[in-house]
């Protein structure tokens, strides 16, 4: 009876898996990822907990825009133990943050791994599981452009756009708590560094990019005590369908400035979103 049941586990784990969600995860606290393209596939091969393990991505690549019909999303096929095949021509794209490897593909386009602790907690957290994340595309990259300002002339706060091949990025459902609920929508993860929280990088909060130009904000205003102001900051975001994840750092501002904070209300009015005001 053991051995069916086993059995039955790993030839569901065997499977394909038809449609996985975009912004593929490949899985959690994995080490030794290797990466090769083998026509229109990609082969990864890695470890996590304690067990060698490959997966094969293929049929995806870049994004839609957002509508009412799911994004694109890999076709996935996991096994254990090492797959062979393929091969990487050396990259030449983008450089890209959190990188772990990346390969170019003989038709010219990029795959990527990019590693990353995407839900280390809200106000303070400084350590969650590392996601490796894999992407396919052509082209130019999800855009992310980040103003910084001030609110009532005391609070730091920035905004700004995410955006690719021209159009905002954002979903159409989400819970009252800002988590997506379609493959469109996006959340941005805002880390301080050498904050009220303490040194090194902490996450501040995380926040959805609105519809329908893509355009997000955020205060730091006093929420489970102090808010988190730090010496910099980093706004990182899985990118729309199975693109990469891209991220955005600059320094704090300094003391309020009455002639950059005019200009800034100004850009931030000209995107018209009435949900940052």
């Amino acid at each position: 009876m053991r051995l069916g049941v086993a059995l039955i586990a790993l030839a569901a784990a065997l499977a394909a898996v038809p449609l996985a969600q975009a912004s593929f995860i490949v899985d959690r606290n994995a080490s030794g990822a290797t990466l090769r393209i083998s026509g229109g596939t990609a082969i990864v091969n890695y470890r996590t907990r304690g067990l060698t393990r490959s997966v094969t991505l293929s049929g995806a690549i870049n994004a839609r825009p957002p509508s009412s019909s799911s994004q694109v999303a890999f076709k996935v096929v996991y096994a254990y133990g090492k797959k062979s095949g393929g091969a990487c021509l050396p990259y030449d794209g983008p450089a890209l943050p959190f990188l772990v490897t990346a390969c170019k593909a003989p038709d010219g386009s990029y795959w990527a791994l990019q590693s990353w602790q995407r839900l280390m907690p809200n106000y303070g957290g400084s350590s969650a599981a590392w996601e490796l994340s894999a992407s396919h595309w052509r082209g130019d990259l999800p855009k992310l452009e980040v103003w910084q300002d001030w609110k009532y002339g005391k609070w730091q706060h920035l905004f700004g756009l995410l955006t690719y091949d021209g159009q905002g990025v954002f979903g159409f459902r989400s819970t009252s708590r800002g988590n997506p609920l379609d493959t469109h929508g996006r959340n941005l993860y805002l880390d301080t560094l050498d904050s009220t929280y303490g040194s090194g990088w902490r996450r501040e909060n995380s926040f959805l990019a609105h519809n329908p130009a893509g355009v997000f904000c955020y205060g730091f205003f006093p929420h489970k005590g102090a808010p988190g102001v730090g010496e910099r900051y980093r706004l990182t975001v899985q990118g729309p369908g199975v693109t990469p994840i891209v991220s955005w750092s600059g320094d704090a501002l300094g003391a309020f400035d009455i002639g950059l904070q005019a200009e800034m209300t100004s850009l931030l009015r000209s995107f018209g979103d009435q949900q940052c005001r």
